[in-house]
């Protein structure tokens, strides 16, 4: 089943159990490239020392017959108090791994299991207008189904000294490679929405 790795080393195993003295953040994204893969790092990097982490990456044998089956993953969620979701834009929207995770997590959704818990998210495109503002309101509005609070950026695009939030997206990291490469202000973008997602469960908690 797709890996689940809890970040205080770097080790592999179970995501820490909550009652930790720190919050808990399930960084919860698809990669194919290895793009969202180098955010979802840059994320797990910037929630570093605030926050406990689980990188939980949704692999291709999660999902059988159209069906997201890694029950692991979801209780991490469960165990959560920030989600950050992450996805390569794809032809206007998520990857349909990351939609079968989310269809997948219908049942929590009846019993409002994520109620309260924070969210945010991040995505990348081919190009700076890929339409990546569509996946990440697809996020918002997954969050909103389970009552969760959404973490926006407030870093105004065009306006940091570092260059962060480069395309502007308030709503969450919104990203493009240039030349192959991701920018060194994009992965900052990334460590700030870790380090805001666990300020923010840290005192939701």
């Amino acid at each position: 089943m797709g890996l689940v790795q809890n970040l205080s080393g770097v080790k592999d195993g179970p995501a820490p159990q909550s009652g930790t003295t720190m919050p808990l953040l399930a960084i919860v994204y698809f990669s194919i490239s290895g793009t969202t893969e180098a955010l979802a790092h840059a994320v797990a990097r910037g929630a570093a020392g605030t926050a406990e982490i689980a990188l939980c990456r949704i692999v291709g044998h999660d999902i059988v017959s159209g069906r997201f089956q890694n029950e692991n993953l979801l209780e991490t969620i469960d165990g959560a108090d920030a989600v950050a979701f992450g996805s390569p834009t794809y032809m206007g929207g998520a990857a349909a791994q990351f939609k079968a995770f989310a269809d997948a997590s219908s049942d929590r959704w009846s019993a409002q299991r994520w109620t309260n818990k924070i969210a945010g998210g991040f995505t990348t495109g081919a190009c700076a207008g890929g339409d990546q503002l569509h996946t990440l309101t697809y996020f918002s509005i997954l969050a909103a189904q389970h009552g969760m609070l959404w973490c926006g950026l407030d870093i105004p695009g065009g306006e940091d000294p570092g260059g962060r939030n480069r395309l502007g997206s308030q709503l969450g990291l919104a990203t493009h490679l240039v030349d192959g490469v991701l920018p060194q202000s994009d992965l900052l973008t990334a460590e700030y929405v870790g380090q805001r997602l666990a300020r923010m469960a840290g005192r939701n908690s």
